[in-house]
């Protein structure tokens, strides 16, 4: 027994010494751009079963039983390198190997100027962008998943930064500020924004604390860029929702881009309580064209048409809200029709001269025209029951009739605006200091006519009464016409104190029109990175909105040409790191933020029209924390994580009110500080990505969003409230995709990689779990005199199809 056992032994010993000899073993380094080793790199034999990683100086070892393989070196935020061998059997090869970062990397850590450092902004992953399952299709709806924005409607690109509205937010295309059409009313009239996702090479979002360079507004910036694209590309978009269709070509002396857009969103918009014929048709035409008139200057011109109609012949309403123990139930037949429609077109001229290799002059023109027409005309008689709630027999029978009435909806109203405005900027660099200065003129002009009127007839009271200042009176007949001029101006500098801290120091001047107000705005920005993979930020300044169209007009049509320039002052501190957690680098950024306006002008929001009180100031006070985790979980698919929490409040100075106490007696109460309409206190999110069926080309896409409960006010109360709350905002979209020409895909049609780069099938499913989330109320009572609150929900689950092609350059 002894004896076969040592026999068995030597034999395998024998083995393994042979096969031994026979394998190739190679060893080495792993080196970043500027020699330094790089820890838990990825090295396999490609189509083989061997694996390693890099210790923490680099190093590795690998064999192969092969006397040719292919070595792939990879890791998340560098380029993906592969190295052939062909060597004979027992070689000891040593092989040091160097990775070059990939643009890919989230550049929330990984910084690489002082410009880029001392920008407190968010890059957005805008490869990420036709991969996100969305009702809207627009590029804001990426915005909805970064730290500090809210929102609650899924049918608008409209969102709210840090308990601001959506008018507090700014944004740019190639440096050119954008604005958007006024009198739209709900999510359902809104079309394509203006901002064309096929078009966007790099985009930043700062919620807070931006920088002396960027406008007058209280809440965030979004800059675009539309830049040369890296070749001739043609894309094709279609689906149920919409089409588009991209041209990009590269040539020597400049480059052009032209997108057409279009959208139909009835098959969304049917799923909702409201049934009827639905019918809107939303258009966009973009040209960007550059030519370089020589090696230093250039001119850029932008042209864009955007125009949406929005037709409805409302037939009937059934809405069942309450609860398990009284559940109501609201029927409403409908005469009439409802059509809106509206026309932006303008464009800008950007010529830019290099001076030198280190400074440069801009001169940017531009001009944009908006014609809006708000026409309906809707008669609705409604039943108003409470319906038996026994679930095993005769649930949904009328149990009680709470009331019956009709309501009558009627306008006419146009706008049209027009803004021209001229700007020059000069940056110059010098050894420690990036200077920039800038100067920029705008002229506004309106012409504003408002007819329209309502009323409910609700159990024989007509609603509402006049003595209500937030909602419209039950009649608006008015022309305005108004013509402003703004002057700003603005100078900063960044500083490097030293190797790892850098400032950042400028200031605004503004001067407008309407206010008359000299406006002086200083900003501060410190980042200090204490280590590669650690970055702070500290971020202190005042910023001032100066009175729009819309802030100094009331609901009746009256213009309040006294009102002065909205004012806060801005405070954070950010931290961002990254680091490796499982199987991958990922990037934690947080920042907590305290913000008080001593002169704010208090609004309501129906829907997504805001309704100032133009009249009013209040003070406010906004602070928080805003967390963010994201990374690529699985390779090449970025997904990430995110959580804000916020208190927004404000007190109207000199409000109050009349009320009996408890003896009958009447007393004044003066509210203070009460929630503002964007209170929303907790905002989680989620966009991950992940592979399906064990292929690289089956991707699954989710985008899941929480907003917990909003405040607002019922129309029978006389003065600001915030009695009332819309319910938390839930929502879950998945899409699913192939990519039948994945890089990555171990067999392509030919047919198709004959004539595209790329082809891409999406099928989504938008409010997965078919929440009924509410965007506004209708308000009415019953029979007793009492008040109830009917919720409008938004959209309903549904399926989406669409199709992203795009072609060779041939």
């Amino acid at each position: 027994m002894l004896s076969r056992l040592l026999i068995l032994t030597l034999f395998t010993a024998f083995t393994l010494h042979v096969n031994a000899q026979n394998l190739i073993k190679v060893s080495g380094v792993v080196y970043d751009e500027q020699h330094k080793p790089l820890e838990k790199v990825s090295v396999s034999l490609v189509g083989l079963a061997g694996k390693t990683f890099t210790d923490a100086n680099g190093k590795y070892e690998i064999s192969s039983r092969l006397s040719s393989f292919t070595l792939k070196y990879s890791i998340t935020g560098y380029k993906t390198e592969q190295i052939k061998f062909v060597e004979h059997k027992g070689a000891l090869i040593k092989r040091d190997v160097v990775l070059k970062p990939d643009v890919k990397e989230l550049d929330e850590v990984k910084i690489q100027n002082k410009q880029n450092r001392l920008s407190n902004s968010t890059a957005v992953s805008v490869n990420e962008i036709p991969s996100l399952p969305s009702v809207s299709g627009n590029f804001e709806a990426i915005l909805k998943t970064l730290p500090g924005v809210s929102t609650n409607n899924e049918l608008s690109s409209q969102y709210s930064v840090r308990g601001g509205n959506f008018d507090e937010n700014l944004i740019y295309i190639n440096d050119i500020e954008i604005n958007r059409p006024v009198l739209v009313r709900n999510g359902q009239q809104e079309g394509l924004s203006l901002i064309n996702p096929d078009f966007v090479s790099r985009a930043h979002f700062s919620a807070g604390g931006f920088s002396a360079k960027y406008g007058d507004k209280l809440s965030s910036v979004l800059d675009i860029h539309y830049d040369k694209p890296d070749s001739n590309q043609v894309i094709i978009t279609a689906g149920l929702l919409g089409a588009s269709a991209t041209l990009k070509r590269s040539y020597q002396k400049g480059f052009l881009l032209f997108g057409y857009r279009f959208k139909d969103n009835s098959n969304i918009l049917n799923t909702q309580d409201e049934k009827g014929s639905y019918r809107p048709e939303f258009h966009d035409a973009q040209l960007l064209w550059q030519q370089n008139i020589s090696s230093k200057l250039s001119i850029n011109t932008l042209l864009n048409f955007n125009s949406g109609r929005f037709k409805l012949v409302p037939q009937s309403r059934e809405t069942v809200f309450g609860t398990l123990e009284t559940p109501l139930r609201l029927k409403i037949d409908y005469e009439g029709q409802e059509i809106d429609n509206y026309n932006l077109f303008g464009g800008a001229v950007t010529a830019v001269y290099a001076i030198n290799k280190n400074a440069s002059l801009k001169w940017i023109n531009s001009y944009f025209e908006t014609i809006e027409r708000e026409r309906f005309d809707i008669d609705g008689a409604y039943i108003f029951d409470e319906i038996d709630n026994n679930l095993s027999s005769d649930f949904g029978t009328v149990k009680v009739n709470r009331g019956i009435g009709g309501y009558y909806n009627y306008a006419r109203n146009s706008l049209n605006s027009r803004l021209a405005s001229t700007e020059l900027k000069f940056e110059k660099q010098f050894k420690k200091h990036d200077l920039s200065v800038g100067a920029r003129f705008e002229q506004g002009t309106y012409k504003d006519d408002l007819n329209e009127y309502h009323y409910i007839d609700s159990a024989g009271y007509i609603l509402p009464n006049n003595g209500n200042k937030l909602y419209v009176p039950n009649t608006v007949f008015t022309e305005n016409k108004l013509t402003t001029h703004t002057f700003n101006g603005y100078i900063q500098d960044i500083y490097e104190l030293n190797d790892k801290t850098d400032v950042q120091l400028g200031t605004r001047l503004n001067y407008n029109s309407l206010s008359g107000e000299l406006l002086f705005s200083p900003r501060l920005l410190i980042g200090h990175k204490p280590a590669e993979n650690k970055f702070w930020r500290f971020t202190a300044g005042i910023y001032q909105q100066v009175p729009s169209y819309r802030s100094i007009r009331t609901l009746d049509g009256e213009l309040n040409l006294k009102q002065k320039a909205q004012r806060s002052y801005n405070f954070s501190v950010a931290y961002d790191y990254g680091f490796y957690g499982l199987g991958t680098k990922l990037t934690l950024t947080s920042e907590a933020y305290y913000k008080y306006a001593d002169r704010m002008i208090p609004y309501a929001i129906d829907n997504i029209r805001i309704k100032y009180l133009p009249y009013d100031v209040a003070k406010g006070r906004t602070y928080g924390v805003d967390f963010s985790v994201g990374g690529e979980f699985v390779k090449d698919l970025v997904s990430y994580f995110r959580l804000s929490l916020m208190k927004a409040d404000q007190d109207i100075i000199g409000d109050s009110y009349e009320r009996k106490d408890a003896n009958g007696q009447m007393i004044t109460v003066y509210p203070g500080y009460l929630k503002r309409p964007t209170d929303q206190r907790v905002n989680f999110s989620v966009f991950f990505q992940d592979r399906l069926l064990r292929s690289p080309t089956y991707k699954v896409h989710i985008n899941a969003l929480y907003g917990s409960r909003l405040p607002i006010g019922s129309p029978q109360d006389k003065a600001y409230s915030d009695n009332y709350y819309i319910p938390a905002y839930r929502r879950v979209d998945i899409g699913f995709s192939k990519d039948f020409l994945d890089k990555n895909a171990t067999h392509k049609p030919k047919a198709l990689d004959r004539y595209f780069s790329s082809f891409t099938l999406y099928a989504e499913v938008f409010n997965l779990l078919n929440i009924n989330n509410t965007v506004s109320y209708l308000w009415l009572k019953d029979v007793d005199n009492n008040q109830f609150a009917i919720p409008n929900y938004l959209t309903g689950r549904q399926l989406n199809l669409k199709l992203i092609l795009k072609f060779k350059n041939q």
